[in-house]
This record gives structure tokens, C-alpha cells and sequence, in this order.
């Protein structure tokens, strides 16, 4: 067995880094669900901005993303993050996540995110997110916590949803 040596300074350099500075930067930035026509109808940040420069990064990544050409992936540079974006529909799911993040998974986050809402609500719409955002907001944070992954078994985040939608 081989035992690592590391310096002193390198230690030090690690201890000093916390774990709350370290966290927002490899994370989910933000999520959007936008229609073709622009309007935001889900956006969840994991960051603080102000309302202004939610307003201006909304229209960029509605600018960004439905412009771009079908045949080109579906990543995205974005300043110093990455745009992980899918189309269903009309809609356009996008995650705002680090450039050193793995894109697959994220991509696969979102597909299973969709999978969530149309077993949910029965063949899912844009009307049945714009009615019943609370119920949606309730499933993306059983599946997303604090800008990560938290669950991905299908069938555990619809049994938590459904516990939860029977108290109201």
C-alpha cells in the first residue's frame, strides 16, 4: 500500500477552502422553463441575483437557446458556466450548471424531471405548469436540493409528491 505525502502548504490551502464556498460553485446555477415566445414559466436559482439580472439572464438564455440550430448539441458556454438545455414541446428546460460539470447527467436530470411531471399530472402541459406551479415546485425540490441532485428513483419522488399532495 502506498501513503500519500502531501505538503504543508498544500494542507493549509485545502483547510482554509470551505465547504460552503466550495459548494456554490459546483452546483446547478439556476433552472429555467421557458416557452418559445420567451416567457419564463419556472425559473428556480440556487444563486442570488437581483431581479434585474434575472430579467436580463432570462432573455439571453431564451435568446441563446432558441436560435440555435437544431443539428448543434444541446451545451452551451454561458459567461463561466454551461447551458444544458432540452426541448419538449414547446418548452425549452434549461440548467445552468459548471464548466467542469459532467453534461450527460444533467441532460438525463432533465429528461427524468419530465418523466416526474408527466406521470404526475397525466400527459403534462404548459397550462399545468402555469396552474399548478406549487405541485411543480414540490417536484423539482424532491428531486433537486440546494442546486444538487437529491433523489433519482422515479418511484420515491412521486411517493414523497403524492404523500405531500394529499395533506393540502
Amino acid at each position: 500500500a502506498s501513503i500519500l505525502i502531501f505538503s504543508r502548504p498544500f494542507l493549509r490551502r485545502c483547510w482554509r477552502r470551505s465547504a460552503r464556498a466550495r459548494a456554490w460553485w459546483l452546483m446547478i446555477q439556476f433552472i429555467l422553463l421557458q416557452n418559445r415566445q420567451g416567457k419564463t414559466r419556472l425559473s428556480k436559482y440556487y444563486r442570488t441575483y437581483t431581479d434585474d439580472e434575472k430579467i436580463k439572464i432570462e432573455a439571453e438564455i431564451h435568446r441563446i437557446v432558441t436560435t440555435r440550430d437544431q443539428k448543434f448539441t444541446n451545451f452551451v458556454e454561458f459567461k463561466q458556466y454551461k447551458l444544458i438545455y432540452r426541448r419538449y414541446a414547446g418548452l425549452f428546460f434549461t440548467l445552468c450548471v459548471d464548466v467542469n460539470d459532467n453534461e450527460l447527467v444533467y441532460f438525463e436530470s432533465i429528461h427524468l424531471f419530465v418523466e416526474l411531471l408527466d406521470q404526475f399530472f397525466g400527459n403534462v402541459c404548459e397550462l399545468d405548469l402555469v396552474f399548478n406551479f406549487n405541485k411543480v415546485y414540490m417536484i423539482l425540490d424532491e428531486f433537486f436540493l440546494a442546486g444538487e441532485v437529491q433523489e433519482t428513483s422515479k418511484q420515491t419522488i412521486l411517493h414523497r409528491v403524492q404523500d405531500l399532495d394529499k395533506l393540502e
